[in-house]
């Protein structure tokens, strides 16, 4: 430390006690109960209670259902989310998403899971005069979502289960029964594939938004719909949906051993480039 960092720094033990506890937490995903966190700290069973019990009342940890164990929250995840990064992923997607609804002649959409939500952070109209799209600032029940569903089976179980416990928390339901089975299957195929919880006739088409851990932090979606004379199937939309959430990862730092599963290259038919000079997004009707 430098005689400049001294002069600057000043101590302040609580706040210094709460990101401790916080630090801790967030490197121990079963969770812990208090003494164990007080021994861990090396401090004082009470004034690590006292601690934990101000954290939970501001939403930043919550106990297991059996009262024995305390872990982190979303709220940090979602605080994060108000951050510049999310900035960023806004900023370099949505070139990406342009590029993919003029490749597609569909409207495609990027959201986030926020408590038991998902909401949409970005959104892009089809080019044609008649298509579907979700309104951006949207909130949509995440289990009612391709989004989140998604973003559930990329994230690591410790995040996974917290989430899907916010969601019981915010709506007192009960978590579907089959909801590990399905997250199962479309971790394995590498993106998510099912006709619409809410309209008739479309499908949505959902691939995760990768960071550098190969966590998702996001969902990329098309809700395809088909049109009496469209060439464009789902087979060629889960291709350049692919290529559109791989290309948002890497510029979100996403690594080579992060990225989305794929077909080997010489499989997989080339999207054509981005149009010079794209048309102007004609509201869907």
């Amino acid at each position: 430390m430098t005689k400049r960092d001294v002069k600057r720094y000043y101590p302040t033990p609580a706040l210094e006690k709460g990101l401790d506890i916080l630090e801790l937490f967030a490197g121990t995903p079963e969770g812990l109960t208090v003494s164990e966190a007080a021994r861990r700290l090396n401090r004082t069973v009470s004034e690590i209670f006292r601690m934990i019990l101000c954290l939970e009342q501001r939403g930043y940890l919550a106990q297991s259902p059996n009262k024995e164990r305390y872990h982190l929250t979303l709220r940090l995840f979602r605080l994060a989310q108000e951050h510049p990064p999310t900035k960023r992923l806004v900023t370099e997607a949505l070139p990406i998403m342009h590029w993919l609804s003029h490749e597609l002649r569909q409207s495609c959409h990027l959201g986030i899971i926020d408590g038991g939500h998902v909401v949409i952070l970005a959104q892009v109209d089809s080019p044609e005069s008649t298509g579907f799209y979700v309104k951006m600032g949207s909130k949509v029940d995440l289990m009612h979502a391709a989004t989140g569903h998604v973003i559930l089976a990329h994230l690591s179980e410790d995040a996974r289960e917290r989430a899907v416990d916010e969601w019981r928390s915010e709506t007192k339901k009960r978590k579907p029964v089959d909801l590990d089975e399905h997250l199962a299957k479309i971790l394995a195929r590498g993106h998510e594939r099912r006709a619409s919880y809410e309209v008739a006739g479309v499908v949505n088409i959902s691939f995760p938004v990768l960071n550098v851990q190969g966590q998702a932090i996001a969902g990329l979606t098309v809700p395809f719909v088909k049109r009496i004379e469209d060439t464009i199937g789902v087979a060629e939309v889960v291709r350049s949906l692919r290529e559109a959430s791989r290309r948002i990862s890497e510029a979100m730092g996403a690594t080579p051993q992060a990225k989305l599963a794929a077909k080997p290259r010489a499989t997989r038919k080339k999207p054509r480039p981005l149009p010079s000079e794209a048309s102007k997004d004609i509201p869907v009707a």
